[in-house]
């Protein structure tokens, strides 16, 4: 694969601003170490945008009618190799040099076929969806279900509007496809990738654990009873090193500055959480929503079973900006694009397959899913989050969008960021 064609822009009128986007694609094109041709757009708006998503998607497929596949979704904010757009009328795309035959563009109206059916292995999925659809979090293991990995990346639409995903296959629609403009809302959409589409991919909780992990030893619904036989609550005080007695107050404000890592039993035994500070993909970090002082326990956002693992921790801008360092600087040292070395290392949370990396080895292209609770203030300055991913992996393409929710694995994820890296094994060739 050669390098992926990318392009952003913002003006308060999209036709404007795809104008712009037209122009930069077309110059990249152009040059040799990109993509001429490339099929597959992935293609973000800012909910600016949303009210005019089906004349955007029309006018650009027109002016770049090679590319006949297009998939992508609405958020608060869209992001850039360098920048982010965030409250403002933005667009950002991303053409991805990927054969046809290793790809597969679905939504609800030509949904993604069962593993290994109607010809088309699965292998890994990015996934856009509407929160607003019900059983989400079962409609999510469904279709990790249907790839090899069961590793899929992305997000929720973010929208103060229309919450719109864009899903065509114009080379040839698949069935149930019909006449479908390729906007759509509610549901689920994205392009499933064959398993010699080479990703590489990071979750970036922005926490740091404040404590020693434990085990759930007594739950009921969402609320933890107990934690490694004692009770919950007494184990949240002790770790903030607080107490409920006088007045209450500064450790209640501990207490909401406070999460929880869960973790199915037993993703956390040997989790990266022990060995260097910081959560693996298999651990969710929920809100803790109450205390029950009368039960000793502690309620979470989320249902909770005995076996879990829970580790408490704590979010803030230092936490943020040292965990997507980390993140960055595991995908460098596997992959280091500049210099085309890699050192090949172990992901804990990687799904089989899609984490290898031998040597000579380089980003194509980049996806970022960040959560709408993030963005340049959240990391210190405008756009200091993507500053942090683009001096980590160097002047590569990279698109995504700020989401209502972020997926990665078979997991639904909140004030998280997926990144997610497109490979090339001959590396040598640029």
């Amino acid at each position: 694969m050669k390098l992926f064609p990318s392009a952003h822009a913002t003006h308060p009128q999209w036709r404007m601003a795809l104008a712009l986007v037209v122009a930069q694609l077309r110059a990249q094109m152009a040059l040799p170490q990109y993509a001429s041709a490339p099929s597959l757009g992935l293609l973000y708006i800012t909910d600016h945008y949303a009210a005019e998503a089906a004349a955007v998607l029309d006018s650009l497929s027109a002016e770049l009618p090679e590319v006949t596949d297009w998939s992508g979704t609405v958020g608060v904010g869209v992001c850039a190799n360098n920048a982010e757009y965030f409250d403002e009328p933005a667009l950002s795309v991303l053409l991805l040099d990927v054969p046809a035959h290793q790809y597969r563009v679905f939504s609800g109206v030509s949904p993604l076929p069962a593993a290994h059916a109607g010809g088309f292995a699965a292998h890994t999925a990015l996934l856009h969806a509407d929160g607003h659809t019900p059983d989400l979090a079962e409609l999510i293991d469904e279709m990790a279900a249907r790839t090899d990995t069961g590793y899929l990346f992305g997000g929720l639409a973010a929208s103060r509007g229309a919450s719109v995903q864009f899903a065509v296959a114009g080379n040839g629609n698949l069935r149930g496809q019909g006449a479908a403009s390729g906007v759509f809302a509610g549901g689920l959409s994205g392009v499933a990738f064959a398993r010699d589409v080479a990703l590489l991919s990071r979750v970036t909780q922005g926490c740091q654990p404040v404590g020693a992990e434990h085990t759930v030893t007594a739950a009921h619904d969402n609320v933890v009873l107990a934690l490694d036989g004692d009770p919950a609550l007494d184990v949240l005080l002790r770790t903030l090193d607080v107490s409920l007695d006088g007045d209450p107050q500064p450790a209640l404000r501990k207490v909401r500055a406070t999460l929880a890592g869960l973790a199915d039993a037993p993703a956390m035994a040997d989790a990266p959480a022990r060995r260097t500070g910081h959560f693996g993909t298999d651990t969710r970090v929920r809100h803790i929503i109450g205390l029950d002082g009368a039960r000793r326990g502690v309620a979470l956002a989320d249902h909770v079973q005995p076996g879990m693992r829970l580790t408490f921790c704590q979010r803030n801008v230092a936490a943020a900006r040292a965990d997507l360092m980390r993140i960055c600087a595991e995908i460098r040292e596997e992959l280091e694009p500049e210099e085309l070395l890699a050192v090949p290392a172990a992901d804990v949370g990687a799904p089989p397959g899609v984490q290898q990396s031998p040597q000579g080895r380089r980003i194509c292209g980049a996806v970022y899913v960040s959560c709408s609770g993030r963005g340049g203030p959240h990391f210190g300055g405008p756009s200091a989050e993507l500053q942090i991913v683009r001096h980590a992996l160097g002047d590569v393409p990279l698109v995504g969008f700020f989401a209502g929710g972020e997926i990665a694995h078979q997991h639904l994820y909140g004030y998280t960021g997926v990144l997610t890296v497109f490979v090339d094994d001959a590396a040598a060739e640029v």
